[in-house]
């Protein structure tokens, strides 16, 4: 059996990271995924959807490092089963839980990665001198 869930949304608060007690970075943050439409009455109705998200190891570090609240993100993982639980409205709802397996970030790059993608750039002219062959 298998299953595949992709979630295209923006995020709720700033990742959270943290540690297992082997030392294994888990990031988690929250995914908004919005509905629009007009229904029989011509009223305009909205759902969000809530989704928690965790990231491991490498991944995780680079969520948290450049991810953060508003982000448009992509994320295809696996669904864990929904957790009941009961708002403090006294409403019964359930906790969509997604292991990522990838997560693309969709919105234009953030200041950060900007510059660790500048740090890495080659210069745009080369010297003959500095040719090894």
């Amino acid at each position: 059996m298998f299953q595949r869930i992709f979630i295209i949304g923006r995020l709720g608060s700033d990742p959270q990271m943290r540690y297992t007690p082997d030392g294994t970075p888990v990031t988690t943050f929250s995914v908004a995924t919005d509905r629009r439409w007009t229904d029989a009455n011509g009223q305009q109705q909205q759902r969000t959807v809530w989704f928690r998200v965790s990231a491991w190891r490498r991944q995780a570090e680079t969520c948290n490092q450049f991810l953060t609240k508003g982000q448009l993100v992509m994320v295809e993982g696996e669904l864990a089963e929904p957790r009941p639980f009961q708002g403090r409205d006294g409403q019964w709802r359930a906790s969509l839980e997604v292991t990522a397996q990838v997560v693309r970030f969709l919105s234009a790059r953030a200041e950060g990665a900007a510059k660790a993608e500048e740090e890495v750039t080659p210069p745009d002219t080369v010297q003959e001198e500095d040719i090894p062959f």
